[in-house]
């Protein structure tokens, strides 16, 4: 199995796509830190699993980081392998988010993912491997209306992984960003059909689709790769177009207002995670 022998902290890992992983993980072999503050969910999950443990963390917290990374040390072993998952959304475009709404997200999805590696990737370099895996979003490849904190936390989370692998040339430890679409999680189960109707692949992505490409980047398997983005998004953020013969001349009211930016009555809602969301709204979580 890939992870046979290695160690595993999964931040916002008690749920939705964070737990996904964390069973992805253990079933390959991996010894995993559910790192939460879902006390009560991520207790549950590691209750669950084989040689996983949880860990309350709240990631914008440095002291915690630090406490979180040495009982894993100590309990698990060093750390081979960071997936940086936890993220929040408050919806508001820039006339309406708060300046406390936007910190608040800025401070949970960007400054808590390089809080992680900033505790991690020491060891990892003294150790000579290691990798982490960015969580970011479609929001981190594109913009989107009403969402203005969510997707600068993610351009930065897709920046940031970058400038990390460049930091850690030659250490062996290898840094990428993943970027999810619209996933069927309990933050995204809402999700209205319209919100992937003219994507290329119609239908909402599954939690184990994200899981795969994480496993992938995190294990030997993707050696020869750092400093990468991976889409899962159904082609959701390649352009507009790829539609089916009988509907190319379409000028029906939901494609045009996907068109113009206008957010269609079918899909207000759609997101439990995001409270509202635009057409075009690429949900990571």
């Amino acid at each position: 199995m890939r992870f046979d022998g290695k160690v595993a902290i999964v931040t916002g890992g008690a749920r939705g796509m964070g737990a996904t992983h964390v069973r992805g993980l253990v079933a390959e072999g991996a010894r995993v830190a559910v790192c939460d503050v879902l006390d009560d969910e991520g207790e549950a999950l590691a209750g669950e699993l084989p040689d996983t443990r949880y860990c309350h963390l709240d990631v914008t917290d440095e002291a915690e980081w630090q406490s979180v990374v040495r009982t894993v040390e100590h309990t698990l072993g060093p750390v081979d392998v960071l997936v940086n998952n936890a993220g929040i959304m408050l919806y508001g475009g820039v006339e309406q988010q708060s300046p406390e709404h936007f910190r608040r997200i800025i401070d949970v999805n960007l400054v808590g993912a390089f809080l992680g590696m900033h505790t991690v990737l020491p060891g990892m370099r003294d150790r000579g491997h290691g990798a982490v895996v960015n969580v970011s979003s479609a929001a981190g490849m594109t913009g989107f209306a009403g969402g203005i904190g969510y997707v600068a936390s993610k351009w930065g989370v897709r920046g940031m992984t970058k400038a990390a692998a460049l930091d850690m040339a030659g250490s062996g430890v290898r840094v990428n960003s993943v970027h999810p679409g619209v996933i069927r999680t309990p933050m995204g189960e809402t999700a209205s059909p319209a919100l992937f109707a003219h994507q290329p692949v119609r239908r909402i992505g599954e939690s184990e689709e994200v899981t795969r490409m994480v496993l992938f980047l995190a294990s030997d398997d993707a050696s020869y790769t750092t400093g990468g983005e991976f889409l899962i998004d159904g082609g959701q953020t390649i352009g507009h177009g790829g539609h089916s013969a009988d509907e190319s001349h379409s000028t029906d009211e939901s494609h045009s207002a996907d068109e113009s930016g206008a957010e269609p009555a079918a899909v207000r809602g759609a997101c439990r995670h995001h409270g509202r969301t635009p057409a075009t709204h690429p949900c990571g979580r």
